[in-house]
């Protein structure tokens, strides 16, 4: 993600508060659908497309975050076909249960919502984000928490890895450890990075923090960034009141006659 938000491109340019603005009201209207909707969640793909065209980031390392968080939605609506036998007709007359329409409507939502976040994040870099949020009104303790989550996460998991590649050289070859082992590694890694915490924090404190996030390089709003919310916020209200999809299906049969 670190990477990808220092390249250069037209959605890297863009202020942070104007994606953060249009992907919380393409969020918002994503998720307000009824749960039987399908078609009229399909203009919305036209948004992450976009956002993803514009950056220059591959495809490819999005769709593979997507998948990697899919088990998560799989689960939510795992169990919708056993529970909602409701019949529901589709175009063509065919009856199906209506647990499988909205455990479709989730996987959907989930791609559209995942993808659009992702492309937002590592378009804009992870600080600059959350300067743009703190900048739009975001809780400073929120967005605070976020950037040092995002920053020290990685920290930790190394601190893992080494605790677990030095308890692999002591077993020498043996099988693997026990749960009451992983229990007792966990309460030391949580113990080290309490302490790095605290070490973190008095060195952060010594050089003036404020509880505030700077960003190195400001960005200031311009005009293309109000045409960008505006034009997206329109779009994403005229989708979500009229189903595109089907009004587009229904010109193009029409005009086939």
């Amino acid at each position: 993600m670190d990477e990808f938000g220092a390249m250069d491109s037209p959605a890297h340019r863009l202020d942070a508060r104007a994606k953060a603005v249009a992907t919380i009201a393409f969020i918002v209207a994503v998720m307000s659908f009824p749960p039987y909707e399908l078609s009229g969640l399909a203009p919305f793909v036209i948004y992450p497309v976009v956002l993803l065209a514009l950056s220059g980031i591959p495809p490819a390392f999005i769709l593979r975050k997507v998948l990697i968080a899919a088990p998560f939605a799989i689960c939510i609506g795992l169990f919708n076909p056993l529970f909602d036998r409701h019949p529901v007709v589709l175009p063509g007359g065919l009856v199906v249960a209506g647990g499988w329409i909205s455990f479709a409507s989730i996987l959907f939502r989930f791609a559209l919502t995942v993808s659009a976040a992702l492309v937002w994040v590592a378009s804009s870099g992870m600080h600059r984000l959350c300067a743009g949020l703190e900048r739009i009104g975001a809780p400073r303790a929120f967005v605070v928490q976020l950037l040092f989550l995002h920053r020290y996460l990685f920290v930790v998991a190394d601190e893992g890895l080494r605790m677990r590649r030095a308890m692999d050289l002591r077993s020498a070859g043996a099988r693997g450890p026990s749960l009451r082992v992983y229990g007792s590694i966990t309460g030391h890694l949580l113990l080290r990075a309490l302490d790095r915490a605290h070490r973190v924090y008095a060195a952060m404190r010594a050089r003036g923090f404020d509880g505030r996030v700077r960003a190195l390089r400001e960005t200031e709003s311009r005009i293309g960034d109000a045409a960008f919310v505006v034009c997206w916020i329109a779009f994403f209200a005229i989708a979500r009141k009229w189903n595109l999809a089907e009004a587009l299906g229904a010109w193009i049969t029409g005009g086939a006659r």
